[in-house]
């Protein structure tokens, strides 16, 4: 019997058995110590971020975006239907309306052509999702935003490394968010940064993450004691999952390296059977450089991906799919969502089939995934 190739598999990188060593035997474990200063540093130096604080996870660095642009009742947020849950949770939870926005067809980033159509007095944020790593066109975006005053903030969980015209995504918005959940190429198992590109909201982005004191302050020695100045949860990572990051960003060359050359044998390999079978491949701008987060397929329809998914299955590879719109969610129906309303999200969610990747994935393998899905074919 063959042994089960997983859809997703962390990278195991053997400095972090050092790293945690180190941590657990400090006298500290909570969270701003040496770990998650080098790893914070490390990431403000690979992303161009101007400040980088690491989160539990990139929902809570969402949820502080939406803190920071004080979102409140009232107020609406343009978001793509396609992506997840975490995206709108953050606008939701400040009592603010998530309004949806469908994808492009090509990259299935947020369509910054319907983008001034669903602008009202009301719009105070777009929040934008690089799908898949490949960027959204953040010109047109950023130059709406700037003619109506509107913040922009990048949801790059899939992002890390990639770039927009030279460019690294995460420096286009005021604010941007990082994931560092085990799906990702960097992984802590869970675990994200809050990218903070304003320098005017970095004292602000701190106390939030402090559960609303001037902590941090207080551990510089700029005030002789910290007291409770704003809101705020617990939302700063210990030195634990900070010491696994500081391995993983110090080999995320290598990382990039090995899902680099994945992604490209299988766009190489598949491309042929993809035309023959009618099947897309991802489509990436000229202009837009990738970090290999993940390969996707675009079935012919809802029974062919079924039907594909049941077959990679009978040969112990596991395929899934990805994102359902949000704006047919339970939720997103209470915001006004309703059929029709996003349909490149509501035909693309139905077709759309994720290949495995990650960083030990052997040769062995990748050619096991791609011989089993040339054997399978539902055209004569």
């Amino acid at each position: 019997m063959m042994e089960k190739i997983p859809f997703n598999k962390p990278a195991y990188i053997r400095e972090a058995e050092s790293y945690l060593t180190q941590a657990l035997l400090s006298a500290h474990l909570a969270g701003d110590g040496p770990f998650t200063k080098r790893s914070a540093a490390l990431l403000e130096s690979k992303t161009g971020a101007k400040k980088a604080l690491l989160t539990t996870s990139c929902t809570h660095a969402l949820e502080m975006a939406a803190i920071l642009l004080d979102l409140k009742p009232g107020d609406e947020v343009i978001v793509p239907s396609f992506t997840f849950v975490s995206t709108v949770n953050a606008i939701v939870l400040r009592g603010a309306k998530p309004v949806f926005i469908d994808i492009r067809p090509d990259t299935l980033n947020f369509d910054e052509r319907r983008l001034e159509k669903l602008i009202t007095p009301k719009t105070k944020a777009f929040f934008v999702v690089h799908y898949a790593g490949i960027a959204c066109e953040m010109d047109m975006i950023n130059q709406i935003a700037s003619k109506y005053g509107i913040h922009v903030v990048e949801d790059n969980a899939h992002g890390l490394f990639g770039s927009y015209k030279g460019k690294n995504l995460g420096t286009f918005g005021v604010l941007a968010t990082q994931s560092f959940h085990e799906t990702k190429n960097v992984s802590t198992g869970e675990g994200g940064a809050l990218l903070v590109n304003d320098l005017k909201l970095e004292e602000r982005a701190e106390i939030i993450r402090e559960k609303g004191t001037d902590r941090s302050r207080y551990f510089r020695g700029q005030i002789d004691k910290y007291t409770w100045v704003d809101i705020g949860s617990s939302y700063l990572p210990s030195e634990l999952i900070a010491a696994v990051l500081l391995a993983q960003l110090e080999a995320s060359d290598q990382i990039q390296a090995k899902r680099t050359k994945i992604w490209n044998t299988y766009q190489a390999q598949l491309s042929g059977w993809a035309e023959k079978n009618g099947v897309r491949l991802p489509y990436v701008p000229e202009y837009c450089c990738h970090p290999s987060h993940m390969f996707y397929m675009i079935m012919p329809d809802f029974d062919s991906r079924t039907r594909f998914i049941e077959w990679m299955k009978s040969q112990d590879i596991t395929c899934v799919f990805h994102y359902l719109p949000l704006h047919l969610s339970t939720m997103g129906r209470k915001f006004g969502g309703k059929e029709g309303d996003c349909p490149v999200t509501e035909d693309i969610s139905d077709r759309l089939v994720r290949l495995p990747l990650f960083y030990d994935l052997s040769e062995k393998e990748l050619d096991r995934v791609v011989d089993s899905i040339k054997r399978f074919s539902w055209v004569k």
